[in-house]
């Protein structure tokens, strides 16, 4: 019978990159090794025993790249070369080398759906319209011009860091397009030339010196539909609206991310197995296979970021709404449920750079014993998916956002164009603003971005040794909200993600591997509860999303065992989970 049943599941399958914890680098915040205030390359390698014993498999680094900065490293002017401020070529590739003699992976971020306005390539396109390169870029003719003779945008396209996503270059009377900053020109991926440059440039190169893989940003708006057409009108009170279906999961996505994964397989001569993740967003259950499907030659897997969308307006990020556990539960399983059956593969993730704290936003972070029972739950919760597991730097710790910042602290080029739209259309002491503020104090991507708290040493919990940080420290690491404190500490967060991690790996089957996925109870807004499989077993999980004592049911057609909580052991007999308590049950 279980042979049968998992003959039924081809997404079984075992691959290494299945079955790793992934943990997810950001290397301006890690740790700095030349007290300059910026983390580095040599910062990342001192502290690889900390994540060898956290029980990490594979390290994703964020770009590192010869870059101007303005949006943090992804706008990249050359791929084959380091920023100077995180180290050298030969750091990096120091690292990869240490990185693989702790019999760990590394893969890097591939940031291909756009570049930065200071790469050569750009400079050439915008030289002139006539450049041999021109057509590299997304450039096109003004819609029209208005009373005042100012050049129209090509279409209403609304930038995801505020205003039009198209910028007038004077000197050849055209707009191109930048889904992002103005500093970020998106690339034509029509253009076979440009595609051949991107791949030898920022795939091939990166192969060679022995990566196992990459995260691929933004990798489901590579193709936009035909034309460039208005985007519907989702916002009422904005000029510009997002582009939404039009630039995402277009007609030729699939058909380029092929020719990227053959030319990959091109590159590797130890036909090495990589990790390929796209940064894909949204999409159907249909597209979902389509780009990971074990035989569709695309990606390994992918991320889907419903659930971290959630509390966010569809019509703008930082339009806070308000959303139930059930709203959870049905988001952060369409990640998954598709994969039942096939033989694609999905991702387990609460954070990374671009969202903030998950203890904040999914938890309770209004005391310490709340903050430490949130952060046991939700890592919990992301171990007993199937998928891939993904950690961000600071969620074993159980960080939190950062409270009370003024708008100065923040650096995130995302949330400070939006703040000064929105004081330059109502006024900096509108109720827009005030609300903008709210958005902003729960998602900005700065909460994830302060630099990591390594102990409780003042001025800068040891991220540095002295020089000033390039972004403001979250004050949390003042009380116990550090590695240090949390590594002598047994009942830490920290420590319970380590024993997750082992307990993860020992029970590989059923919780890295486990299918037929149901809900338990779905209308209840405290308790999350699902069963799984693997052949004969099945897990049985039980999360108390609130601050009360709650009853729950086993399921009565098994013999359940109790093998792993958040809390200590509860007796067989006892059905009541306290706040924010998690359990996972087992029958064979």
């Amino acid at each position: 019978m279980a042979a049968t049943t998992l003959h039924l599941h081809p997404e079984t399958k075992p691959e290494w990159w299945k079955e790793a914890t992934v943990y997810q680098i950001y290397p301006a915040s890690f740790k700095d090794s030349n007290n300059d205030g910026w983390g580095d390359l040599n910062g990342i390698k001192s502290k690889l025993g900390y994540l060898k014993d956290l029980g990490v498999d594979c390290i994703w680094i964020c770009p590192f790249y010869e870059s101007p900065q303005k949006d943090m490293g992804y706008d990249i002017a050359d791929y084959e070369k380091v920023w100077s401020t995180y180290g050298t070529n030969k750091d990096i590739f120091d690292l990869i080398d240490k990185v693989h003699s702790m019999r760990m992976k590394i893969v890097v971020d591939l940031v291909l759906c756009y570049t930065s306005d200071q790469n050569k390539w750009f400079k050439e396109s915008r030289s002139s319209i006539d450049n041999p390169k021109r057509d590299w870029f997304m450039w096109k003719k003004p819609k029209g011009y208005d009373k005042s003779g100012k050049p129209i945008p090509p279409n209403n396209w609304r930038s995801f860091f505020g205003g039009s996503s198209w910028e007038y270059d004077k000197k050849t009377k055209e707009f191109y397009l930048h889904t992002f900053t103005v500093e970020q020109p998106d690339y034509n991926w029509e253009n076979a030339e440009c595609r051949a440059a991107m791949f030898e440039n920022a795939v091939g190169y990166w192969l060679r010196h022995g990566v196992d893989g990459f995260r691929i940003d933004v990798g489901g708006m590579y193709s936009k539909v035909a034309g460039l057409p208005d985007a519907p009108i989702t916002n009422p009170k904005d000029e510009y609206q997002m582009a939404g279906e039009l630039s995402q999961n277009g007609p030729r996505i699939h058909e380029y991310h092929k020719l990227m994964h053959h030319y990959m397989m091109s590159q590797i001569d130890d036909k090495r197995d990589l990790l390929t993740v796209g940064e894909i967003g949204t999409a159907d259950d249909k597209n979902q296979f389509l780009y990971t499907g074990a035989d569709r030659g695309e990606l390994s897997e992918m991320f889907n970021c419903k659930h971290v969308s959630l509390g966010q307006s569809e019509a703008f990020k930082y339009d806070v709404v308000q959303f139930s556990l059930k709203d959870f539960k049905l988001a952060l399983a369409d990640s998954f449920l598709w994969a039942n059956g096939t033989n694609g593969w999905s991702t387990a993730f609460l954070e990374n750079h671009d969202q903030s704290r998950s203890v904040s936003r999914f938890g309770n972070d209004s005391t310490p014993e709340s903050r430490v029972a949130s952060g046991k739950l939700l890592a919990t919760l992301l171990i007993s998916l199937t998928g891939t597991l993904y950690v961000y730097q600071g969620q074993e710790l159980g960080c939190v956002n950062c409270k009370d910042w003024k708008i100065s602290d923040f650096e995130d080029v995302e949330c400070l164009n939006n703040y000064r739209i929105f004081c330059e259309k109502y006024g900096k002491n509108s109720q827009e603003v005030v609300d903008f503020k709210k958005g902003i104090d729960m998602f900005s991507r700065d909460h994830a971005r302060a630099p990591f708290p390594w102990s409780s040493e003042k001025p800068y919990a040891d991220f540095t040794d002295g020089a000033k940080p390039w972004l403001k420290i979250n004050e949390f690491f003042k009380t116990g909200i550090n590695a240090a404190d949390e590594i002598k500490d047994p009942n830490s967060v920290l420590n319970f993600w380590k024993k997750a991690l082992k307990f993860r790996k020992a029970n590989k089957d059923i919780l890295i591997y486990g299918y037929d996925f149901e809900f338990i109870d779905l209308e209840n807004l405290k308790l999350f509860s699902f069963t799984k499989k693997y052949g004969f077993k099945t897990l049985f999980a039980a999360l108390n999303f609130s601050d009360d004592d709650l009853k729950f049911t086993l399921p009565k057609d098994k013999s359940f065992k109790f093998v792993f909580g958040t809390h200590s052991l509860p007796k067989q007999s006892e059905t009541v989970l306290r706040p924010w308590e998690a359990r996972l049950y087992l029958a064979d």
